[in-house]
């Protein structure tokens, strides 16, 4: 028997040293990125500043990856912004809004640094070149804290342009179109990757230190329904390339993996090309109204009530309706005209009959919001802060409906953002997570604008963490 094992670790390990023989020399680095959203460029980023050689690996032809798409902006309390603007916000609050959004399932310790650490991620962020200058509000907010470019115009695409701007002046590569298709163990621990390029060569990269931040499964209708059957036959807003790339890993390696069922819906996707209608502009003034023409809930409500409440109407759609005050607060509304998602009229009967509603139940919805807002009532649905009658033609209006939208679940990590092991809940030596691949800091529900603070917060803490190890 002994004779037998000793034959079969000699086979083994001969095999194991032909694959890597046919790989050839493997390249070295302190530490691999993997993926190149915020998370993944703000790991690389911080981790070049500690004085790691840093590659990013990214299995797109592009960067970005979900953070390009984001529209609404990032939340941060007590920031340099909104004293500028004369915004009373605190800590307490913003944490306070982050642990109800999420049903206080949230792991407390990573809310915590979310919260604390956001003002001080817009204020890297705005020094190295991002336009954050204006800040708005979202739902399930207690004020206004969601920083933006001015104008209100997408956010992900100027977090992305300066991020990549900052890794070209630093030299840091990143590498297209190469995936990670396994890691490299060295006893308990990660000491790098086996990757494939679009060619379909596979080589190895040796790292002291490995940070995975490949993003969500919210791309992948097929892993999403594996995880909540419920969500089978919803639109998706993810790019194609979030499709959960770490759970095999994770699965291989032992890492556990927290929340995975728990899978937000956008309220308000353009179900015809699942696209984003950001929630900024219910912020500004934008009113949700059923396929009669009636309003029926607190278009600021959290994402999860309000998704609820639109699959509730007839077909699980809705209306939402601005004018054109609330079009020219907001330059992302421009995107959805000339993309001709929109419905426009001068008057609101026009407007009903373009969208195939009743016109003077939809015009009498209009008039009681409006006087409602003059007269300062209070909003029969519980919505506050009604500062933007819809009394400025031309109006507009959107179908919406919910879409798959984010992954509060994901790899289970410490403060240090180190991937912990399932068995005992101790750290993987040389792994470390950012981003959406992560789970645990939103709990059951994600406020909206968080999702960029958490990316840029453990990223940098992921990258400072792997360039110490």
């Amino acid at each position: 028997m002994n004779k037998r094992k000793l034959l079969t670790s000699l086979v083994a390990g001969l095999l194991l040293a032909g694959i890597f023989f046919l790989l050839g020399r493997p390249e070295k680095y302190d530490v691999l990125v993997v993926g190149a959203g915020a998370a993944g460029l703000f790991a690389a980023l911080e981790a070049e500043a500690e004085g790691a050689s840093v590659l990013v690996i990214e299995k797109m032809p592009t960067i970005g990856g979900n953070t390009i798409r984001a529209t609404g902006g990032m939340n941060a309390a007590e920031s340099e912004v909104q004293e500028k603007l004369g915004i009373s916000d605190s800590l307490e609050s913003h944490l306070e809004d982050t642990l109800q959004a999420g049903h206080r399932t949230n792991n407390p310790v990573l809310a915590e640094i979310l919260v604390e650490q956001a003002k001080e991620a817009v204020s890297r962020l705005r020094a190295l070149g991002a336009d954050l200058e204006d800040v708005g509000y979202l739902a399930g907010h207690s004020a206004p804290r969601t920083h933006r470019p001015t104008g209100g115009a997408p956010v992900g695409t100027e977090i992305v342009r300066v991020l990549e701007e900052a890794l070209k002046e630093r030299g840091i590569p990143i590498r297209l179109e190469t995936r990670i298709t396994g890691l490299i163990r060295k006893g308990d621990g990660v000491k790098g990757a086996l990757v494939r390029d679009k060619t379909g060569r596979e080589y190895r990269i040796l790292s002291s230190a490995l940070v995975l931040a490949t993003g969500g499964y919210g791309g992948s209708p097929r892993t999403f329904v594996r995880y909540n059957p419920a969500l089978a036959g919803f639109n998706t807003t993810n790019h194609p390339g979030a499709t959960g790339d770490y759970i095999p890993l994770a699965e291989d390696i032992g890492a556990r993996m927290v929340d995975m069922d728990q899978i937000q819906a956008h309220p308000t996707v353009e179900p015809d090309h699942g696209i984003l209608i950001t929630e900024a502009l219910r912020g500004n003034g934008g009113i949700l109204v059923d396929l009669m023409g009636r309003r029926f809930t607190d278009e600021l409500a959290f994402r999860d009530i309000l998704s609820a409440r639109i699959l509730e109407r007839r077909n699980g759609t809705a209306y939402l309706v601005f004018d054109d005050r609330v079009r020219r607060s907001l330059s992302a509304a421009e995107n959805y005209i000339q993309r001709n998602l929109v419905k426009s009229a001068d008057t609101p009967e026009e407007l009903a009959g373009k969208l195939g509603i009743d016109p003077p139940l939809f015009s009498g919805e209009l008039e009681n919001y409006n006087r409602i807002h003059h007269s300062g009532l209070d909003d029969p649905y519980g919505r506050s802060g009604l500062s933007i009658p819809l009394d400025t033609p031309p109006y507009y209006g959107i179908k919406v409906s919910p879409g798959v939208h984010y992954c509060m679940g994901g790899l289970a990590i410490d403060d240090h953002t180190r991937v912990l092991r399932d068995s005992d809940g101790k750290a993987i030596p040389g792994l470390y997570a950012a981003g959406e691949a992560t789970g645990g800091i939103h709990g059951n529900n994600r406020l909206g604008g968080n999702s960029l603070a958490d990316a840029v917060i453990f990223g940098r803490i992921a990258g400072r963490e792997a360039a110490r190890k």
